[in-house]
């Protein structure tokens, strides 16, 4: 059923080896399409398009209907490299499931990473990665939250799939920052901060999962110190947000309690606005999207790209709103 469900996907988009309007397929693959991150990569694709109308190439923006079904981004790689593109660009849910599909595949064509890479032992089989430099990313998480809670406190790390490289690597600057120690796995009275026991939680990308969880753990723990929403996920649903966040807004508001979240999609700087978060640490999914069919037409052309491609990062905070007081 999972195969036939996604090559009816495939052709709902149009993919095949030769499109009718006989333009080539530059295919930018995220992990859910039910994600309003990845949306941003799509409008980045969109505009591309309406900028290169008489471009040989087309930008096809895909993914599984769901963030959590793995096995169903593998297998829409699988059938777009099988029917035919020019290039590729993966968001891998599960790196090192994506790698193998694509180390047996061996595909002829240029594989690109974009938002979130393989793991560092098959980074051999994509020519780059488009997108945040995620590690940084952490760092500036860590940052914000040692402002906030300068003598540390208990803590619980919110983060998404247990095997996406994007989240894990930016748990790893947020850890080794905060500890003072690089390779830090876990805070235990690390320069103060320690994670509460049933901490880290993983949503699997599930937005709905992610508010129980925050509110499960709200109700669990009435002193913890500190949420750190690795990834934005809670905040995409913003009345269940608000339901949870209601629960504790007298400690959020006294820093009691402080949230830390990535990305600054408009719902999430409208949290911040409203006090729901106490800082935001964001992402330029859109650049990602707008960045990468260029890139794919480099890498076809056979021209040098550097690797990594960073998209830099936008750091929001009481004392300097900055990009979340106006979106």
């Amino acid at each position: 059923m999972l195969l036939t469900l996604t090559s009816a996907l495939i052709l709902a988009t149009g993919v095949s080896t030769a499109n009718a309007d006989g333009k080539k397929t530059l295919a930018i693959v995220v992990k859910g399409l039910d994600n309003p991150f990845f949306e941003q990569i799509n409008l980045g694709c969109q505009k591309w398009m309406s900028e290169n109308m008489d471009s040989e190439y087309e930008c096809l923006y895909t993914g599984p209907a769901s963030s959590a079904d793995e096995a169903g981004e593998v297998q829409i790689v699988d059938d777009l490299l099988t029917r035919g593109v020019a290039a590729i660009a993966i968001s891998p849910s599960n790196a090192p499931a994506m790698a193998n599909r694509i180390r047996q595949i061996n595909p002829n064509v240029p594989v690109m990473t974009i938002d979130a890479d393989f793991l560092e032992k098959d980074r051999d089989l994509r020519a780059t990665y488009l997108g945040t430099d995620n590690y940084l990313m952490g760092v500036k998480m860590a940052e914000e939250a040692m402002m906030l809670k300068p003598d540390g406190g208990s803590v619980c790390l919110q983060l998404g799939n247990v095997a996406a490289d994007n989240i894990n690597a930016r748990a790893s600057g947020f850890r080794d920052t905060i500890s003072g120690t690089k390779g830090t796995e876990r805070l235990a009275n690390s320069n103060g901060w320690t994670e509460i026991e049933g901490c880290p939680v993983f949503t699997n990308d599930q937005v709905d999962l992610a508010n129980q969880q925050m509110a499960d753990t709200f109700t669990a723990n009435p002193d913890l110190d500190a949420f750190i929403l690795i990834g934005g996920w809670a905040q995409f649903a913003p009345q269940a947000y608000a339901q949870v966040t209601d629960q504790v807004m007298d400690r959020l508001k006294s820093k009691e309690l402080i949230l830390v979240a990535g990305d600054t999609l408009p719902p999430q700087t409208q949290a911040f606005r409203d006090g729901r978060s106490h800082a935001q640490v964001g992402q330029r999914p859109f650049e990602m999207g707008y960045r990468a069919p260029d890139v794919m037409i480099e890498l076809i052309n056979g021209k040098k790209v550097d690797d990594p491609l960073y998209t830099g990062l936008d750091v929001c905070n009481q004392s300097d709103p900055g990009f979340c007081a106006d979106n």
